[in-house]
């Protein structure tokens, strides 16, 4: 098959890419420093040509709402729109556990916004929604520190690794489209706190973590959101041993 992966050059589209081409599939990273730009969609034509399928792991530049929801709504539009005039046959893309309950979170609000283009865009598809990477879980830190302390919330989350969130939308690029949505998520649930002290434990940098339920962007989150529920296909990889290798 001919496979478009859209933000083929990030975290994940490198993986899928590599992933699809371990496949046997003839794959196409577009990117915008591939000469692909979904928001205006610029190359989206030339790149569609004789696709079979379409994965879209791109991702806006910025959290904050607006920005965030004309990223995912101008981009889903264009890629769609390219799509049906290509006769491409399958569209998946990368959504979040819980997408559609923290209304009042602005990026969340933009992801839901994309899923409904895609669902309203006459191409089939297929949605895969995953919990939180473990690579974010160091960044996030960084950016709750003050001083010697990591100031994090208990808010419980079901991490897992990005190797595993591309394999399964690998695998969903080279199935059917299901016209609905599969949820994936790591196999153990950590509160965000203890999940700096684990990662300090094995990295000692001379933080400490402090619980405190303010701090930073997953604090406002309810409860069990980001953890999915018990229909979530569950990854292998977990966070102790993902920290040993990496």
């Amino acid at each position: 098959m001919r496979i478009v992966v859209v933000g083929g050059t990030g975290l994940i589209g490198s993986q899928v890419v590599a992933l699809l081409r371990d496949g046997g599939h003839h794959v196409v990273p577009a990117a915008p420093s591939t000469g692909v730009d979904t928001l205006t969609g610029q190359g989206l034509a030339e790149a569609l040509k004789g696709a079979d399928v379409v994965v879209d792991v791109s991702n806006s530049p910025s959290f904050d709402t607006e920005p965030a929801l004309d990223f995912f709504t101008r981009s889903a539009r264009h890629l769609i729109e390219a799509e049906r005039d290509a006769g491409v046959r399958h569209h998946v893309t990368l959504s979040i556990v819980g997408v559609d309950q923290v209304p009042d979170y602005g990026y969340y609000r933009a992801k839901v916004a994309q899923e409904d283009a895609v669902r309203g865009g006459g191409v089939p598809y297929s949605i895969v929604r995953a919990t939180q990477f473990f690579e974010f879980i160091a960044p996030v830190m960084d950016m709750s520190s003050e001083g010697g302390e990591v100031r994090l919330p208990s808010t419980r989350l079901r991490p897992m690794a990005s190797a595993d969130v591309a394999a399964a939308v690998a695998e969903a690029a080279q199935g059917e489209p299901s016209n609905g949505i599969r949820t994936i998520a790591g196999p153990e649930v950590y509160g965000l706190d203890r999940l700096g002290e684990i990662t300090l434990a094995a990295k000692p940098d001379g933080r400490t973590v402090v619980t405190d339920e303010s701090a930073g962007l997953f604090a406002s989150m309810p409860e069990g959101v980001l953890v999915g529920d018990d229909t979530a296909h569950v990854a292998s990889t977990r966070y102790e041993d993902w920290l040993r290798q990496h």
